[in-house]
């Protein structure tokens, strides 16, 4: 009898659109339950920009999988073809862009309720910025000009995401001040370059492109009202695999 994969997700602080190492984006395929998957884009948040979409075929044709792409801006499949699509990826990729206006369209086309059913059946969701910050609860965010909190995730994984936590300026003491008045729930903190996986939820590895790119943990509590601890992660290397934790 064949046991469906964990259910599992990635939170991705890089990747084909930001680094030219494809460090990350091995380790993400490493973690598709097929030898050879199915990996569909999905670049929602962007508006399905065309120089995104070639972006990621440039990095992925060449790769052991079959890649493929969701446009919903000019939708060309019925709702069977859409859940045949969803449902038989081993790995779902989801761009960055504006989360707020990611979540309406997806909702709207009922993606969010086939995300769910495919996630349940084992497909790898992953993401970086704003398809990092969707799986979540609640997220910070930029989608509505200034940084802001956004507690209208799918709820996928609990809790709160913040991308881009080293990387742009205000994130990290945005972030902390909407965990502290608990208008964001504790969450995960992702500086640029890190990757952290989750099986039901539950972290299960965390690792890094750069040195000194750290996950971090935040909740609420403490002096200022907020706690923050960066959690140890496995550098990635080329070639494959990673080395011990730091």
């Amino acid at each position: 009898m064949t046991v469906a994969p964990e259910p599992r997700l990635a939170l991705l602080g890089g990747g084909f659109s930001t680094d030219d190492d494809g460090l990350l984006d091995d380790w993400v395929l490493g973690h598709a339950r097929a030898a050879r998957p199915k990996v569909c884009f999905v670049p929602t948040a962007s508006g399905d920009a065309p120089g995104y979409v070639e972006k990621f075929l440039d990095a992925y044709r060449d790769r052991a999988c079959e890649p493929s792409v969701l446009h919903l801006f000019r939708r060309e499949l019925d709702d069977e073809g859409l859940r045949a699509l969803l449902l038989t990826q081993d790995v779902v990729y989801v761009g960055g862009g504006n989360t707020a206006n990611l979540l309406a369209v997806w909702r709207a086309h009922g993606v969010d309720r086939l995300l769910r059913e495919a996630y349940a059946g084992g497909t790898l969701l992953c993401g970086i910025s704003a398809g990092a910050n969707c799986w979540a609860d609640g997220c910070h965010t930029d989608s509505f000009g200034p940084l802001a909190h956004l507690a209208d995730g799918l709820g996928i994984l609990p809790g709160s995401v913040c991308p881009h936590y080293d990387g742009e300026p205000g994130r990290r003491g945005s972030y902390r001040a909407a965990v502290a008045a608990r208008a964001l729930p504790a969450g995960w903190a992702l500086d640029d370059g890190v990757g952290a996986l989750f099986t039901r939820g539950v972290l299960t590895e965390a690792v890094t492109r750069s040195p000194r790119a750290r996950l971090h943990r935040v909740e609420p509590g403490g002096g200022d009202g907020v706690t923050e601890r960066a959690l140890p992660c496995r550098p990635l290397v080329a070639g494959g695999g990673a080395t011990a934790p730091e």
